[in-house]
């Protein structure tokens, strides 16, 4: 269960890597750096392909569209930026947020984005519009946004008040579930039935998505005073997540046991994770460096 094996190490050269997020399909990476850019890479040839400059500060986040055309970011300059991908020009750029933008994230057609932000606010932008303010403000939560997830009808949030909200879309309702503890990160099971959240006590808890019931724990890693992403695997058997001891930490769903630790040479602080959208390969990201991490050399074709 989870035999990865490191494939490749890229230097980012851009700074400290603050997240690594692979593309829709999952041939391609992003990389956001401390040095105010982001980086397109083939992380599976080790390729550099393309440079992107125009944020005021540290880049936070970013995530890819649909078709791989456009890249949404966020940074601590308070922006949010659509880029064009192929020429590296942006298409827009949206400056409402009232402090650090943290996560952003595109709906399944890329029409919209989404950005939380250490204002505690998640804000709706229309990518189609030509209006500079959001569409929607949520802004129920009291601290600060650390995680978004999107899907057809829900927007799931993440907030160091100790909650995770899920709004409704199609009905228009908000559910919170309070865990306890402040939530560092957070995530989805494949089969979208459950969330994960990473705890800043360096506890991770699976919960049921539909009635708010802690399902599992799991522990061992460290987290430290870091925002360490935790991720899923694409069957739904193991959880992961980074750690201030240079290793990536795999739970068994069910049993909840430590079934692998994939160490880093460095010795830094894993802080950022990213699964393979089909695959069984790994993104993770120490200082200014990232990792891919997989069963197979190549991912293969459908």
């Amino acid at each position: 269960m989870m035999d990865y094996k490191l494939l490749n190490t890229i230097k980012c050269q851009q700074g400290a890597v603050r997240k690594v997020r692979f593309n829709i399909d999952g041939m391609y990476c992003i990389t956001c750096g401390s040095d105010k850019t982001l980086k397109l890479w083939n992380p599976h040839r080790g390729l550099f392909l393309k440079n992107y400059s125009g944020h005021g500060s540290d880049v936070m986040d970013a995530c890819g569209s649909s078709d791989s055309s456009q890249i949404l970011s966020g940074g601590s300059d308070r922006a949010v930026m659509v880029w064009d991908v192929s020429t590296g020009k942006v298409l827009r750029r949206f400056r409402v947020h009232m402090s650090t933008v943290t996560c952003v994230r595109f709906n399944e057609e890329s029409t919209l984005g989404f950005s939380g932000s250490l204002d505690n606010a998640v804000l709706i932008w229309d990518l189609r519009a030509h209006n500079f303010q959001p569409v929607q403000n949520l802004k129920d939560a009291k601290d600060s946004i650390t995680s978004l997830l999107v899907t057809d009808h829900e927007v799931v949030t993440s907030s160091l008040d100790c909650r995770i909200r899920r709004y409704d879309i199609r009905s228009g309702s908000l559910t919170t579930d309070f865990v306890g503890a402040p939530i560092i990160s957070a995530n989805m099971t494949q089969d979208g039935q459950c969330y994960v959240a990473g705890l800043d006590d360096s506890r991770i808890c699976l919960f049921d998505k539909s009635t708010g019931e802690l399902l599992n724990e799991y522990s061992g890693h460290h987290t430290g005073d870091y925002t360490i992403d935790v991720a899923v695997d694409k069957k739904d058997k193991v959880i992961l997540a980074g750690s201030t001891d240079s290793a990536i930490y795999c739970w068994d769903l069910i049993g909840s046991s430590v079934v692998n630790k994939l160490q880093h040479e460095d010795g830094s602080v894993v802080h950022s994770l990213h699964t393979h959208p089909t695959g069984a390969f790994l993104m993770s990201s120490t200082q200014s460096q990232v990792h891919l991490w997989g069963e197979e050399d190549l991912p293969q074709d459908d």
